[in-house]
This record gives structure tokens, sequence and C-alpha cells, in this order.
């Protein structure tokens, strides 16, 4: 009884796996279908899981379209910027968090999920009235900064649940064998943190990658990023849904080959980031 029950339990379980990996996967799948289909098949009332006819001139006009390589290299810059130093704060954050006792600790841990609770809406206002009195709209570097505002709690909390996974007598040894504090860290704690630094690097990136609201309100067109160019499809003529699906499809294959390739090392570092806190 108890093995078939466990047969059963398992069967649930996988069932109840496939009906959330389809209601995910069901979205991505129409919009990477509706990218391939002409205008007429898009528009119809006649609804077809599969085109019936397949055309690139969709994704032709996706790239055709003004600024579509400008936003594509700022949103690069700014997404790429933003994962490295925020990782590289962090990492340090997170380290001085995990590894030392120190007053006021148990507040700043909690004043990190404070910020996490924040809804970024409720704050583009005041961030714009600062940033306007400062004369700092629309400077790139300057969006940077306000997207590790809000990426680096989740880096610091991240990378500090995976440091405090980590043994620290393995430092401790090493200071015993005549290493310095930052020798043994660099040597023997930070090559372990791999698939943290790797899981907590493609979060970050995907966080600053689809950020919208900011990028609309702060800067002005030649200084947007991809999300906000997704925009432009919708014109006082409708939408152009054709252009929309196939500039979304370009606008997430970087993402997906990057998460895809790193799948391995975003699971485990992931999962070692939750054990200890």
């Amino acid at each position: 009884m108890s093995a078939l029950r466990s047969r059963r339990g398992t069967a649930a379980a996988n069932l109840t796996a496939v009906v959330v990996f389809l209601l995910f996967v069901f979205p991505v799948y129409w919009m990477v279908s509706t990218a391939f289909k002409p205008a007429g098949d898009i528009r119809t009332f006649d609804v077809s899981l599969f085109p019936t006819t397949v055309t690139l001139e969709n994704f032709r006009t996706a790239i055709g379209a003004d600024g579509f390589w400008r936003f594509m290299r700022n949103s690069l810059i700014v997404s790429a910027a933003v994962t490295f130093l925020a990782v590289l704060v962090a990492l340090l954050a997170a380290t001085a968090v995990a590894r030392f006792r120190f007053r006021g600790r148990r507040t700043y841990l909690l004043m990190i999920l404070v910020v996490q609770m924040v809804p970024l809406e409720a704050l583009v206002i005041p961030m714009y009235l600062t940033l306007r009195d400062a004369d700092l709209l629309n400077v790139l570097p300057v969006l940077v900064a306000t997207y590790m505002a809000f990426v680096l709690p989740f880096t610091v909390w991240t990378l500090r649940g995976f440091v405090a996974a980590l043994p620290v007598e393995l430092e401790e040894a090493a200071m015993i064998d005549g290493a310095s504090r930052w020798g043994a860290f660099w040597r023997i704690t930070f090559p372990l943190m791999g698939p943290g630094l790797v899981a907590t690097s493609v979060f970050a990136f995907i966080q600053a990658w689809n950020e919208f609201i900011l990028a609309l309100t702060l800067m002005e067109r030649q200084n947007q990023t991809l999300p906000v160019w997704l925009g432009t499809f919708k014109t006082a003529q409708g939408t152009d849904w054709g252009g929309l699906m196939a500039g979304s499809t370009l606008y997430a294959i970087p993402v997906v080959i990057f998460a895809v390739l790193l799948q391995g090392r975003i699971a485990g570092g992931a999962a070692a980031g939750a054990v200890k806190g």
C-alpha cells in the first residue's frame, strides 16, 4: 500500500508539474508563433495553434524599426553595468554580513527585506523630482545607479545566504597556514562561490533587462531601453501585433540563451543560497 501511495503521489506531482509548465510555456509559444504569422492570420477570428503560413516580415519590421539597434545597445550597456557593479558590491556586503558579527547587523538584514517590499511605482515620482532638480535626467550612468538601488537588496540577500552556507573553518585553516583574511577569502571562499555568483548575476541581469518604468520616466528617447522600444508598436492606427510579437521574441532571446547555458549553475546557486540564513 505504501508503494502504491508513493507511486500515486509521484504521478500527481508529475501531472501538476506538467500542468504548471504548460501554463507558463503557452504564452511564450503564442508570442513566438504569432511573430511568424502574416498580418491576415493574426487578425482573423479563426484561431489556430499552429501557423498555416510562415513569414519573416514581422522580424524585418521589428529590426528595421526606428531606434532598434540604439535601444539594444542601451539595454546591453545598462544591464551589463548594473549586473557587474551590483554583484561586486553585493559580494563584499554579503561577505561582511555573513562572516562578521557587528552592531546593527540584524537591522541591516531587516532593512534589506523591507526595501524589496517597497513597490517601485511608489518611488518613481520622488526619484524623478529629485533627479530633475539635480539636473541628472537623461543620463545613462544615473539610470545604472538607479537600477542598482533596486537590484542590490536582492543580490546582497542571495549572496549572503550562499556565503553563510560555506564552512568558515576553510578560511580559518587557510589563515592558520599563513594566509591573510583577504587571501583566504580570495583563494578559498571565492572559487566556491562560483554557482552562487552565476545565479545572482543572471537574476540581476534579468531584473535590469526587463525594467520599464524608470527607463521611460527618467530617460529621453535616445537613452531609453528595449522595453520602452516595444511600446512604439502601439500607434494611433492600432497595434502592430506582428511587429510587437517579433520584437518581443528578439527581446527575449539574449536572456533565454544566457539562462539556458547557465541553467545548472543557476539551479545549484539558487538552492545553495537558500540553505542557511
